[in-house]
C-alpha cells in the first residue's frame, strides 16, 4: 500500500513539476517558461521582399522591436514589390509607412539599402526615390555583404519583383 500511494505521488509531482495536469486536456504539455533576459548588443540585417507594400507598416513594428530588443545597428534591404511605396510617385498612397520608416532612418539610424536590379525591373530610377534610400547594386549581395560584416540576418517570406510597378492597386 505504501509503494502505490508513493508512486501516485510521485506521478502527481512529475505532473505538477511539468506544469500539466489530469484536469487540463488542452495543455498536456504544461506551461511554456518565460526567459526575459536582456541580450547582448546584436546588428542586424532585414531582408525584405513583402508582396505588398501595404505590409511596410508591419516591418515598422518588427524594426522597433528589433531594435528595442538588440541595441544594435539595423540595416534594412528592399527588393521586393514593397520598393514601390518608396517612389515619390506613390507618397500619398503610402504616406503612412514612408513617413514612419523615415523617422526610423532619422531618430533610430536605420539604414535602407534598396536593390537597384529589383528597382529597375519595377521601371524606376534611383531619382524616383524618397531621400533616405540608399541604393544599391544587388539585394542579394548586399544581405551577404552585411552577413559578412558580423550582422544577423532576419528575413521575411520572398515575391518576385518583375513588373511590380504595373500590378493592379488593391
Amino acid at each position: 500500500m505504501k509503494t502505490r500511494s508513493a508512486l501516485a505521488l510521485l506521478a502527481a509531482a512529475a505532473l505538477t513539476a511539468g506544469g500539466a495536469r489530469a484536469d487540463e486536456p488542452f495543455s498536456p504539455y504544461g506551461t511554456a517558461k518565460a526567459d526575459m533576459r536582456a541580450m547582448p548588443a546584436v546588428d542586424v540585417v532585414f531582408d525584405v521582399n513583402y508582396g505588398d507594400p501595404k505590409d511596410l507598416r508591419l516591418l515598422y513594428g518588427f524594426i522597433r522591436s528589433t531594435v528595442r530588443q538588440t541595441r544594435g545597428k539595423v540595416v534594412v534591404v528592399t527588393h521586393g514589390p514593397e520598393l514601390r511605396a518608396f517612389a515619390k510617385e506613390n507618397y500619398q498612397r503610402y504616406q503612412g509607412s514612408v513617413d514612419q520608416l523615415a523617422e526610423l532612418a532619422k531618430e533610430e539610424g536605420v539604414e535602407f539599402r534598396m536593390c537597384g536590379e529589383a528597382m529597375r525591373l519595377a521601371g524606376f530610377a534611383a531619382q524616383d526615390m524618397h531621400g533616405y534610400i540608399t541604393i544599391v547594386p544587388n539585394g542579394f549581395a548586399e544581405l551577404a555583404y552585411w552577413q559578412s560584416q558580423g550582422y544577423r540576418y532576419l528575413s521575411p517570406a520572398p515575391y518576385s519583383t518583375l513588373d511590380v510597378r504595373y500590378l493592379e492597386h488593391p
